[in-house]
């Protein structure tokens, strides 16, 4: 294999062939997730990805905590290249197409107290508090403090959200992250090698295992929890809708109640084959994307 030597290479070499293997796996296994529903969820992601991530990662750009080797990148948009922005669209497909190839479990309540929420958006804003307080303890700290001030909102609001079913479904959750953190951590580790993406040592802790900085496993970790605790709660929410659609519909004024869908789900269930729609979460959707 002839190693990369630009950034777009690194995603036909490495990003590009598992995606495009992944695909085909979830699209010819009968038992794989595929169609509308499951397309829906990574479609919000990926637009979450690219609005939230955007800016952050210009700035740290400018900051000066990486750069580029020469003639690595081939166009620039504020400070990112445009590989970047690539990689923002195709880490959350390869890893929505590695958790679809799994049997995500969506029983369960949608209904949580108020305490029980108040306790994950909790933990998720201490993750931001840590962030905050890092990125001015010392200059060796602002990528680590970066990280995890960004990554809090979002904890905060997954966990809020759902911090119960997460639990509820640790398994898959874990295998989902893993695996694609895993070789997302060997790309990085081996183009950080190849010299086309440089981390600053003023701005890290020093700590590399293997050669991989301890940011930079601790983004794709991050990223990865994002996009899997994401997607775990969307399907979630998707098969367990037609139990809280009335209430909803009716805590809410009228002009509003009117754009509730209708408590009908939209993904069925394996155990029930009878009354699986064309979406069956488990089935391949033929009229779908």
């Amino acid at each position: 294999m002839i190693p990369p030597a630009t950034y777009l290479e690194v995603h036909l070499v490495f990003i590009l062939p598992v995606l495009a293997a992944l695909a085909a796996a979830a699209y010819l296994r009968e038992d794989a997730y595929w169609g509308r529903v499951p397309f829906a969820g990574l479609a919000v992601i990926l637009v979450l990805a690219i609005v939230y991530t955007t800016p952050w990662d210009n700035l740290l750009i400018e900051e000066g905590v990486w750069w580029y080797g020469d003639g690595v990148t081939l166009a620039h948009f504020w400070a990112a290249p445009l590989g970047e922005y690539l990689f923002f669209v195709l880490q959350p497909i390869l890893t929505a197409l590695w958790l679809y190839q799994l049997d995500v479990p969506t029983e369960g309540d949608l209904r949580l107290s108020w305490p029980t929420r108040a306790v994950g958006a909790v933990a998720g804003l201490a993750v931001s508090a840590v962030g905050v307080w890092l990125l001015f303890r010392s200059p060796s700290t602002l990528y680590l403090g970066a990280i995890l001030a960004w990554a809090g909102p979002i904890l905060a609001i997954q966990w809020a959200f759902g911090w119960t079913h997460l639990w509820r479904a640790r398994r898959v959750v874990t295998i989902g992250i893993a695996v694609p953190t895993l070789y997302l951590w060997f790309v990085d580790r081996t183009a950080i090698a190849l010299g086309l993406w440089v981390i600053s040592e003023q701005y890290t802790v020093g700590f590399a295992p293997f050669g991989l900085p301890l940011e930079e496993a601790l983004f794709f970790l991050v990223t990865n929890v994002f996009i899997v605790q994401g997607l775990v709660l969307y399907l979630w929410l998707v098969d367990q809708w037609p139990t809280v659609a009335d209430d909803v519909a009716r805590a809410l004024p009228n002009p509003l109640a009117v754009f509730v869908p209708a408590g009908q789900s939209a993904v069925g269930r394996r155990d029930r084959p009878s009354e699986a729609t064309p979406h069956d979460r488990r089935r391949r959707d033929k009229s779908g994307p």
